[in-house]
């Protein structure tokens, strides 16, 4: 009887703590690199999916992780995907917004989409929506069969830092980074049971990041290889360093969070390896730090 009971504690408690795992969808940049996918990625707790960024692609990825294709989170079946978050309004972080609001419509979901991001959403997706009125018209009064509430979208403009978000498993803070004169572009804190997720979106050297960075589970930032910088016309080096952040930089930014994970990513590679963004990033952080690749896992 007291095993009964012990083990079904454990049985109970495991359905109370929450298992969050960060998913990467796209890890690239405007480069169009067939191995990366535009900038997307999902935050999974407790059988519920966050977007953050729809580059283009980031659907398909999505896809992928779900049963229906090979995959083991139910929550990333398209019906399922109601809710999205954007950094900015870049297109290799927005140009599947169009798929996002219509495939999963197309495959059942039955509910809105809610979208999270910058100003300029709301603009963006209503023009889509005309765009396509045509095609939904033709799904929604035709003889495909099709609900009239799920290509629709409740759009949240973000106007300043702190709390955009909250629901049962996360609260979601947004802050503004330092995307050189791109002002309407943020960062995101998800904060989960269990995690302390932060992503970079495009940003420089951030003093705002530091200031939401502290106690993370995983630091999520974007990077360009010290390495190859030097061989960029000067031009491109003022604008790369005045939008995005070294991997010299990353390591001293590191350094000073501490995060237990840093994942790099939406990486200019210019031709180096991943060995030498790991060096660079050595010089200053001595933690786990991990080079995402489309449809990793990360716990």
């Amino acid at each position: 009887m007291n095993n009964f009971i012990f083990f079904s504690l454990i049985f109970f408690t495991s359905f109370l703590i929450s298992e969050t795992k960060l998913i990467i969808l796209g890890s690239g940049t405007p480069n169009p690199d067939p191995e990366r996918y535009g900038s997307g990625y999902a935050i999974v707790v407790n059988e519920s999916a966050y977007i953050v960024d729809f580059g283009p692609g980031i659907v398909r990825r999505i896809s992928a992780m779900s049963p229906s294709w090979g995959g083991k989170f139910s929550s990333m079946e398209l019906k399922n995907i109601n809710i999205a978050f954007l950094t900015h309004i870049h297109s290799d972080h927005s140009g599947a917004l169009a798929d996002l609001i219509l495939t999963p419509w197309i495959m059942g979901r039955s509910e809105p989409l809610n979208l999270y991001g910058p100003k300029g959403l709301k603009a963006m997706s209503e023009n889509i929506i005309e765009a396509y009125i045509d095609d939904i018209n033709y799904r929604l009064y035709g003889s495909q069969p099709a609900n009239k509430l799920g290509y629709t979208t409740n759009v949240n403009e973000i106007m300043k830092d702190g709390t955009i978000y909250k629901d049962k498993n996360i609260e979601v803070i947004a802050f503004k980074n330092n995307h050189g004169d791109f002002k309407n572009s943020f960062g995101f804190l998800f904060i989960t049971e269990d995690k302390r997720i932060l992503l970079s979106g495009d940003t420089a050297v951030s003093g705002n990041l530091i200031k939401y960075g502290k106690n993370l589970d995983i630091l999520v930032h974007e990077v360009f290889s010290s390495e190859t910088f030097v061989n960029k016309t000067k031009d491109w080096q003022i604008y790369h360093k005045a939008h995005h952040t070294s991997s010299i930089d990353l390591g001293k930014i590191a350094k000073q969070l501490n995060p237990k994970k840093l994942v790099l990513s939406h990486i200019l590679f210019w031709g180096a390896t991943d060995e030498s963004l790991i060096n660079d990033v050595k010089e200053n952080f001595n933690g786990e730090t991990i080079v995402a690749k489309d449809l990793m896992i990360i716990e």
